[in-house]
This record gives C-alpha cells, sequence and structure tokens, in this order.
C-alpha cells in the first residue's frame, strides 16, 4: 500500500467509523464522538472488565463522558457496580497511553515514534519477510477476549483469510478454554445453560473453584437477593469470602476436586437420587458412568481429599434432597492439570440429578474477560467462526459462502492452542507473532521462559492502549489502540447476553480502535478488497449474524445495535422467527436459560456422560519444595496484571501495593516470620520477594498470592490440560523462608 493511499483512507475515514480521523502527515484531526449523542445526556453501555457484563450510564458533558453509574434498569447488574465499573473511565485518562505509532530503533534499540504509513509499510514488510523465509504459517496471532466481538472477528479473519496464517489463539486459553471444550463434549456445542436469574432461584448453589465475593461481586450480590433461604456449599483449599458466607464450605485438598466430585456421583447414585427419568430420556453414557464411579467410596474419598465425613455426608445429603441445585464454577476447575474432566464431573453430576434446563439448576461456569464468550463463537482463532470446525468441509464452505470468498482461502487444519505457538517460538517454526490487547510477558505461566523465548522473535508486534506493559517494552513496533469507551460494538457476557458497549471518548492522538486497525492492516497487506463489507463494527455484526444463522448461537432474530439497546442486551440464541410465530414471542424475554426441553446440540441430541481416571498433579510438593502455591483474585478492585486497573488511585488504595503471601499461622511459626515480615517464595525456576499475611484462611503447607502481581508467573509451573490445553495455574510447589 502506497503512502498516498493509507493517508487518503485515514482521511476518510469517517461514517460508519463514526468519524475516526487521525493525524497524518500534516495534518491534525481528533477523533470524534458519535453525533447520536447528545451534548450534555446520559448514554448507556455495557462495561468492559469481566464477563459478568454490566450495564453502566455514561454522563455526558460537551459530547465527551465525564462520569459513570450503574444502570439500574439493566437486566444484569439492576443498579448495581463494582469499584471497577465505577472507575471504568479513569484508565483512558493514563498519562501513559499510547498515541502514536513506536518503532523500536536500531542501533540503540529505543523507540521512535512513527506515522501509521511507516507503521504499516514496517508491519507488512516485515512479516511478508518472514513468510516468505520460513514459510506462510511462521507468523503467528495471539488476541484477547478483552476487545469487542466484530473487532476480534475482523482481526481472526483477516490473519487467516487475508494474511494466510493459521497458528491464532487468544488469552481465553487462560480463562475459558476448559469450560468450552467441556460443554462442546458434554452438550454438543459450547452453551453455558443458564441465566443470571438463577442465582435467585436455587434452593441450593454450589460454587466449585469459585470466590464471587471478590470475582464476580455483582454476581455474588443476586445470590444474596435469593428469596429461598438457599443452601450454599463452597468446594475451595481456601476459606475465601465466598467460603466464609457459606452455609457449607469443604476445604478439600488442592486438585482433588475431580476425585471428591466422582465419589459425589457415587454416593448419589447409592441414595437413589438419580433422576432416572431424565437420564434415560436425554442422556447416554451413564451406566458406563455409575460403573466407573463405584470405586470412590466416601472412605477413599475423604482420605485423598482431607474432608471430614460428615461435612462430605452432608454435602451430599444437600444435594440429593434440595429440588433446585445449580453448580458453579471459574478459573479454580478451569486452571487445573485435569480441568476438562472436572468440569465434565460438574456436569455429570447436574445431569444425573436432573438439574438442569430448570429454573435454579445447571452446570454453570461463570466466564472470566468481559468477551471471552465472544472470543469463543467468533474470534476465528482455534474454532472457525460461529464455533465451527476449521476440519469439517462443510463448515468451512458455509463460512466461505457468507464471506464472499474463494473455499482455499480458509485453512482446513485447526490452530495451534498458545502453548503450541509459545513451544513454537523454541522450535524456531514461530518467527514472528502480533499480540492484541493482552499482556503475555506478565500473565503467561512460567513466566521467565516466555519471556526468554520472546527475545528471540525476528518481529514481535504488540497492539495495546499503553506502550508500558511488561509485553509492549519488548515489542519492535507498537500500535496505539483505543480502549473501551473509545468505540463501539458488541460484548457477550456469562449467560450470553449480547450486550452494547459505545465509544463516548476521543482517543488521545492517532490511537485508533482495534477494528480501524484491521483495516488499515488489510489495506496495506493488499487483501482490503476480500473485507469490503466489514466497512464498521455495526455493518461486521451483520455478518455475524449471517455466520450464526442455523447454529446454537443462532442471533439472526436481533436486528442491529439499536435492538440490543432497547432490549437491555439479548442472550442467544435468538433466531429469526417463523411468520407463524405469535407476535407476543418477537421480542426477547429479559431472562431466558438453555435446555428446558431436554434436548442438547449433539446429533442424537442428548447429553454425554465423559469421564476418566484422575491423574497425579505434575508437580507435587517434597522436601525441598514443601510448599504448594495456590494463585487468584486478589481484590474486586483489580483485574488481570493491573494494566488498567493500576491507573486508578482510587483503586490503588482498596489493594496492596506490594505483591503479599498468605500463611496460615502454623507454617509461620515454622520459618518464624511474623504479619508483615518480608519472605522468599521460590519454585524451581525463579523466587520472589513479598511480605508475610498470617492468617488461617490458608490451610498449613499452603500459600497464597493474588495473580494480579508480576513475579507471581515467574513461580507458576508449565502444565496444560490435555484436553483444552489451559495452563494449571493453581498449583506448584514452592519453598518460603524468611528474609
Amino acid at each position: 500500500m502506497t503512502s498516498r493511499s493509507t493517508n487518503s483512507l485515514l482521511r476518510q475515514w469517517h461514517g460508519p467509523l463514526t468519524a475516526e480521523l487521525i493525524r497524518t502527515p500534516g495534518e491534525f484531526g481528533l477523533g470524534q464522538v458519535p453525533a447520536r449523542l447528545k451534548p450534555s445526556a446520559i448514554a448507556s453501555t455495557v462495561c468492559g472488565f469481566c464477563s459478568t457484563g454490566c450495564g453502566l450510564k455514561v454522563h455526558l458533558r460537551d459530547s465527551e463522558a465525564v462520569n459513570l453509574t450503574p444502570d439500574p434498569s439493566y437486566p444484569v447488574n439492576l443498579g448495581m457496580a463494582c469499584p471497577k465499573g465505577w472507575e471504568a473511565l479513569t484508565p483512558l485518562d493514563a498519562p501513559d497511553r499510547a498515541t502514536t505509532p513506536l518503532l523500536r530503533g536500531v542501533p540503540d534499540g529505543a523507540f521512535e515514534a512513527v506515522s501509521w504509513v511507516r507503521a504499516m509499510n514496517e508491519f507488512v514488510t516485515r512479516m511478508k519477510a518472514v513468510q516468505a523465509r520460513y514459510g506462510p504459517h511462521s507468523v503467528a496471532l495471539l488476541s484477547t477476549g478483552q476487545i469487542c466481538t466484530e473487532e476480534m472477528a475482523f482481526l481472526g479473519s483477516v490473519f487467516k483469510f487475508g494474511m494466510g496464517g493459521l497458528h491464532a489463539d487468544s488469552n481465553t486459553r487462560q480463562c475459558m478454554a476448559t469450560a468450552h471444550v467441556a460443554y462442546k463434549e458434554s452438550f454438543g456445542f459450547d452453551a453455558p445453560p443458564y441465566t443470571y436469574a438463577d442465582f435467585e432461584e436455587s434452593d441450593c448453589l454450589v460454587f466449585i473453584g469459585a470466590n464471587p465475593c471478590i470475582a464476580h461481586p455483582i454476581l455474588w450480590q443476586r445470590v444474596l437477593r435469593n428469596q429461598h433461604s438457599p443452601e450454599v456449599i463452597v468446594l475451595d483449599p481456601r476459606r475465601t469470602e465466598s467460603a466464609m458466607n457459606a452455609t457449607l464450605h469443604l476445604p478439600l485438598a488442592p486438585k482433588s476436586d475431580l476425585t471428591l466430585l466422582y465419589g459425589l456421583a457415587a454416593a448419589l447414585i447409592a441414595r437413589g437420587a438419580v433422576r432416572r427419568e431424565f437420564v434415560d430420556a436425554h442422556t447416554t453414557g451413564f451406566e458406563e458412568f455409575a460403573q466407573f464411579v463405584r470405586d470412590f467410596t466416601p472412605e477413599r474419598v475423604c482420605a485423598e481429599a482431607r474432608l471430614v465425613r460428615a461435612d462430605f455426608d452432608r454435602f451430599v445429603a444437600l444435594i440429593a434432597t434440595r429440588q433446585r441445585v445449580s453448580f458453579w464454577w471459574t478459573m479454580g476447575v478451569n486452571q487445573g492439570h485435569e480441568s476438562t474432566r472436572t468440569a465434565q464431573a460438574i456436569i455429570n453430576v447436574a445431569l444425573m440429578t436432573g438439574n438442569i434446563g430448570r429454573p435454579g439448576t445447571g452446570a454453570n461456569s461463570i466466564t472470566g474477560q468481559c468477551n471471552a464468550m465472544g472470543s469463543r463463537l467468533f474470534a476465528n482463532a482455534t474454532s472457525l467462526l460461529g464455533g465451527r470446525d476449521f476440519t469439517q468441509a462443510r463448515h468451512r464452505a458455509e463460512v466461505a459462502e457468507v464471506l464472499k470468498l474463494p473455499p482455499d482461502r480458509i485453512p482446513t487444519q485447526n490452530s495451534w492452542a498458545y502453548d503450541q505457538i509459545v513451544d513454537g517460538i523454541e522450535s524456531e517454526a514461530i518467527k514472528a507473532l502480533w499480540i492484541v490487547a493482552t499482556n503475555s510477558s506478565h500473565s503467561w505461566i512460567h513466566q521467565d521462559r516466555f519471556n526468554e523465548l520472546a527475545s528471540k522473535l525476528e518481529f514481535l508486534v504488540v497492539q495495546d492502549m499503553y506502550p508500558t506493559t511488561e509485553t509492549a517494552r519488548r515489542a519492535h513496533l507498537v500500535l496505539p489502540a483505543a480502549g473501551w469507551g473509545e468505540k463501539d460494538g458488541t460484548l457477550i457476557n456469562s449467560e450470553r447476553r449480547i450486550g452494547l458497549v459505545k465509544k463516548v471518548r476521543r482517543a488521545p492522538g492517532e490511537a485508533l480502535s482495534d477494528f480501524a486497525i484491521v483495516r488499515l492492516v488489510a489495506e496495506a497487506w493488499g487483501c482490503s478488497e476480500m473485507f469490503r463489507d466489514w466497512r464498521s463494527p455495526e455493518a461486521a455484526f451483520q455478518i455475524l449474524k449471517r455466520l450464526s444463522a442455523g447454529r446454537p448461537c443462532d442471533i439472526t432474530g436481533i436486528h442491529d445495535f439499536q435492538h440490543l439497546e432497547e432490549s437491555g442486551g439479548i442472550q442467544w440464541p435468538w433466531p429469526t422467527l417463523d411468520p407463524q410465530e405469535s407476535a407476543t414471542e418477537t421480542e426477547p424475554a429479559t431472562e431466558r436459560r438453555l435446555f428446558s426441553d431436554g434436548l442438547f446440540f449433539t446429533a442424537d441430541r442428548r447429553a454425554r456422560f465423559i469421564f476418566s481416571p484422575p491423574r497425579g498433579v505434575a508437580e507435587p510438593p517434597d522436601g525441598d519444595y514443601p510448599y504448594i502455591l495456590l494463585t487468584g483474585r486478589g481484590t474486586s478492585a483489580q483485574w488481570h496484571t493491573n494494566t488498567r486497573t493500576a491507573k486508578s488511585a482510587i483503586l490503588r488504595q482498596l489493594y496492596p501495593a506490594e505483591c503479599y503471601v498468605e500463611i496460615h499461622p502454623e507454617d509461620a511459626r515454622r520459618i518464624r516470620v511474623s504479619s508483615g515480615g518480608r519472605v522468599r517464595v521460590g519454585s524451581r525456576r525463579a523466587t520472589l520477594e513479598a511480605y508475610a499475611f498470617i492468617t488461617p484462611t490458608v490451610q498449613p503447607g499452603q500459600i497464597f498470592i493474588p495473580m494480579h502481581y508480576e513475579a507471581v508467573n515467574r513461580l507458576t509451573y508449565a502444565s496444560f490440560d490435555p484436553h483444552s490445553r489451559q495452563p494449571s495455574y493453581k498449583h506448584c510447589a514452592v519453598r518460603v523462608e524468611a528474609v
């Protein structure tokens, strides 16, 4: 692409792209807030932090967002917001925003501000040079669950169909790959069955490896609205905030949850608590499963999980006797070495007790990132658009027809997963990497290895809001991206609700939305004609509708962005209704759940019982490293690597500035450290120093460190679930000593 055509495209970028003009040589133009927002008004949007998907009211002055309040009419949060939601605008004003493309110079290695013309020429020239030298699949993409659905679909499509890349994955691999695989194998499609109303309808809620008090505080508020005096059961090695508020806490041994769940199933069968009419009519594989779990006796389970027998018996009795039991899990399950089978053990218990498809029931995975569900369905990374499979000819033909592409532009094999891409750098199969809106140098497991390998890349491009992230500081080229609130699009939350986000701020300097950056890449690469229909996020949404047609995630009945706004978001599926349907059913209900008819998405419409014997952890504690390191969310004021939440002075007041370690009092006495004292934590990979927080909320022989601090993933052990390839962040062996 010539400089003239680049400048022309940038100058003329308006209309569908919400008048997004940027500085080009000799010119200056600020990105404009859409004209539909009045100078002084209140706009509605959806929060861009976690998967809860809260509705927010944006207060405008002179067409610019100046404040946020929770939306009382939005069906998700009902007027509530966590600290991150209240402060969502603040990260946009950070002084370290990326405002222009940055190119690392030679020979001094310093960043130099360059034009978008220069940036795109560098991107294309160097990426194509790598492909010419090492093959088309020597470039890889690591995307995110933090950008809009339309952006991630466009990004994946340009990379795979336009640039000829193959290996693309998302940081959703770190949080939701397990749920994706478990649901797909058990239900026939990645389909969380619940709606948030189920928090209020259950008479027994079971949280497994989940701490919603901290990780999803608005969902915990929905639990507190429950009028049925429910039993709340928490399965967690730590006495978390949620466990403190439970009616029963099972402090199981780390990574013994699969054994415990198999024992639960065996005990329920022994009690006659199986709902046979449901099992016989709507599932397959139960008899084999029942035979398999016979060996998981209460004695074995309590010994391996280190539980009191009375607590286990009470657990079984509650599941057996309550009418509406819902099972909820998050990262404590997903981030494990046998996470997929653990998630499916939860699904199995829900199926055998008939706790699915009815109000207050379900095997319910709570998502992590704001748009991890969008990533699972439409990122076009390891799964083909619309939850399809690259290896199936029929799926490729469907996508080619919708996108008006030659079928041979669509890869016939699936991408490598995140860890395989990292391994590919080590084997020199991957020579260039494009990272979008994720901070791999901080968040990837066994961090030092990742960063050592990243230095081997011939070309590393990081597309982000900030050039100061640990990953961006390693890049050869930084592309400045707009953040939440500076662009339009949709996000899909945990309960499958598609919500609308709006542009209510100007992006600083020359920063562009991820959608606009991908358009520039397509133009510069010379493949823009293939994507001529991807004119804007809303035009892309119409393409996604067509890609969803006839799929379990069918959203063809959603008209446009205005329809989403007027409906308070819409849960998928919402297909185009038959003209014979009643007119009263043409608008979506506020709350809808799946499988109320007992029909699943498998070929025979039956759910599957799937199971395997438990396996030992990859790195058990021993004499040299006698403690188990647990990691997880620290506070409701922090988000992932603190890239955005650390920009808020208010949020920084709500969490410790320095890394800390939770240690049981017995262990503190043994290593002779007092609360606030310094300790050194070491694994076979690295060491860190932190201050001790002495508390009985962790068990003896275990320590807990929040995941938000940079040094934590220097310690973690790179073990992966074999089915989902999700990293096991929740278990590794460490030693602890006083400094």
